[in-house]
């Protein structure tokens, strides 16, 4: 059994989630953390809510209130979606508790001592109309690299080159569409060539081992050809306070700086959580950190790539003292850099990229309130941006749902147990069987271990795709045997083993879609005579900061004793009910509904 961390990015707190972030971050994640339990593994799932920077300030002062209420209330609205949906946090938090800011500073300190936080002078953008100084991702131009238009002030998406503000061609604020102005002004800088060796070092280790998706791999060396000091601090009176820097409370630690270390702040807040309920200790959080066979799988899109295969791992490094000026760790010990990069492309709507502020968008909520959860979790990991780009259109939503979840997952399940319900009452017995029983019965068996081993090595797609080839080897064993036609009661006996083979087959279908489905296979697996808790949901706590006292909810829940990852036996004997349609089919008409919210009605 090993440790195994997945750390889930974290969803900016200055609006609700639209599904291109569940798809890059949630549903990718959830899933290979449910199979990682089922299949022995002892996991700790994190993330929360980043919640500091200047576009927190700018939702802010738009509705009128403070930093911390905007904070606050869009913390909630997150916390309920992902809840929702049902992704199985084991702690989901938030970056403006005490506790974040206590490790954040920690990482910082020990940074500092160990040579790798050094100060400079750089220019900063300010926009002439706020007056407040602008982050990169707020001013926007064209490349000086490749020409594209809309690179923003940290990174070109087109080329992936790293780029400062000042280096664009024509820039604009995003916020007023005014030409920022540039001051220069002193700020932590992270040493990045001091790190850069033992980055590549590490790169080539991770690429050796063959597991990193080539694009993210390609990506990640591909930063370091150009490698460069990066500003770690900002001015900014929204975030944590600098140490040494008490003095001047316009500086503060980059959010990106922060947000990332939330994953570590998190599992330690996990760990004093379950010390507090009396359930752990509050050092259970080291099995995952300073142990070196624990595995850690960062989920993300792939605009947080940098973030995550450079910044992050250069942070580690420096803390942990390994860069080319040496150091040593502070009280957190080693720590551990990341297994894996489990990056994902973009999803696009209906064509266009997602975008909050020009109304191409489709909220997770929204969503959610017209549709079931796991219709949008199947269309995510069926169609989603695995490996490259995907698009989602109603028009394949309504597809997908109905010729796949309801023709051909809900139909299954739905007249194995209407035929037993109506032909015996309850699960028959297995008499003697048939080449035809026995072919179906060695192919849902043995789709676990390919099943498992495409989730394990994030081919989520394929893992599915192959869950609904055993469906359909299902439905063809039903057009093949026909026990629809059974009535004699000389054929009594064949009847009961062909609907034995069937539930069966369904039973081990239905624990290997879990991971993907959690909510339909709770209620499958209650239809099929279990006790409805073959995946266990997370749950909504309200609780305070174990510091401060500020209320806030989190996302936790109780995921041990899961169904293990392989077959089980059903039990002969077990009462089957007449069943109700597992999913919603959709009409047509939904298609145009929804392109008429988004204004594309007339397009």
């Amino acid at each position: 059994m090993a440790k195994i961390l997945s750390a889930v990015a974290w969803p900016y707190a200055n609006g609700p989630r639209h599904i291109g972030h569940v798809a890059g971050f949630g549903v990718p994640a959830d899933v290979f953390s449910r199979y990682m339990r089922m299949a022995g593994h002892d996991v700790l799932m994190v993330s929360g809510t980043d919640e500091h920077g200047t576009p927190i300030m700018v939702a802010a002062d738009h509705d009128g209130i403070t930093p911390q209420e905007e904070a606050d209330k869009n913390n909630r609205i997150i916390v309920e979606d992902l809840v929702k949906l049902g992704l199985s946090y084991d702690l989901f938090t938030r970056t403006t508790t005490a506790n974040h800011e206590s490790v954040v500073q920690e990482l910082f300190r020990v940074c500092r001592a160990n040579g790798y936080m050094v100060v400079q002078e750089t220019p900063v953008a300010i926009d002439p109309k706020t007056g407040n100084t602008l982050p990169d991702r707020y001013i926007e131009g064209t490349c000086p690299i490749c020409g594209a238009p809309g690179a923003r002030g940290d990174q070109c998406d087109n080329c992936g080159n790293q780029l400062d503000p000042q280096e664009l061609i024509d820039p604009v604020s995003k916020i007023s569409g005014l030409t920022p102005e540039f001051k220069t002004t002193e700020h932590y800088f992270l040493d990045l060539p001091a790190l850069a060796g033992r980055l590549a070092e590490w790169l080539d280790t991770v690429e050796r081992g063959g597991e990193w998706r080539p694009n993210v791999i390609a990506f990640s060396k591909h930063l370091l050809e150009d490698v460069r000091p990066r500003a770690m601090s900002r001015d900014i009176s929204w975030g944590i306070p600098i140490p040494g820097w008490e003095d001047q409370p316009n500086k503060r630690l980059y959010v990106w700086f922060d947000a990332v270390i939330g994953y570590l702040s998190a599992s330690i807040e996990w760990a004093r959580r379950r010390e507090a309920a009396g359930t752990g200790s509050a050092e259970d959080w080291r099995e995952w950190w300073n142990n070196p066979e624990a595995l850690t799988y960062y989920f993300m899109g792939k605009d947080n790539i940098v973030f995550h295969s450079e910044i992050w791992p250069a942070e580690l490094l420096a803390y942990n003292g390994e860069g080319e000026r040496g150091g040593k760790p502070g009280a957190f010990g080693t720590l551990n850099l990341p297994t894996q990069v489990v990056a994902s492309e973009f999803l696009t709507m209906e064509g266009k990229k997602f975008s909050s502020s020009k109304n191409v968008v489709i909220y997770v909520r929204d969503v959610l309130s017209r549709y079931q959860p796991d219709a949008l979790r199947y269309f995510i990991s069926i169609a989603g941006p695995e490996t490259s780009d995907s698009d989602f259109t109603w028009e394949e939503f309504v597809r997908r749902n109905n010729s796949e979840l309801v023709a051909g997952w809900g139909n299954l399940v739905n007249r194995t147990a209407a035929m037993i319900a109506k032909n015996f009452g309850e699960i028959p017995a297995r008499g003697v069987l048939e080449d035809v029983d026995t072919a179906l019965l060695e192919q849902i068996r043995g789709g676990f271990d390919a099943v498992g081993e495409l989730i394990r090595s994030h081919r989520q797609r394929a893992a599915l795709g192959e869950i609904m080839r055993l469906v359909g080897e299902a439905n063809a064993y039903v057009a093949r045997t026909e026990p629809f036609k059974m009535k004699d009661d000389a054929q009594r006996e064949r009847l009961g083993t062909v609907l034995n083979t069937l539930i069966q087959a369904v039973w081990d279908l239905n624990t290997m879609m879990s991971v993907f489905l959690p909510h339909a296979a709770n209620t499958i697996d209650a239809v099929l005579g279990g006790r409805g808790d073959v995946a266990p949901m997370p749950q909504l706590v309200e609780t305070a900061d174990l510091d401060s006292g500020h209320p806030f909810p989190i996302i936790t829940g109780e995921y041990s004793g899961v169904r293990a990852w392989g077959p089980s036996d059903v039990k002969p004997g077990t009462p089957i009910a007449k069943p109700k349609p597992v999913f919603q089919k959709l009409e047509p008409s939904v298609v145009q509904e929804e392109l008429d919210r988004l204004g594309l009605g007339e397009e």
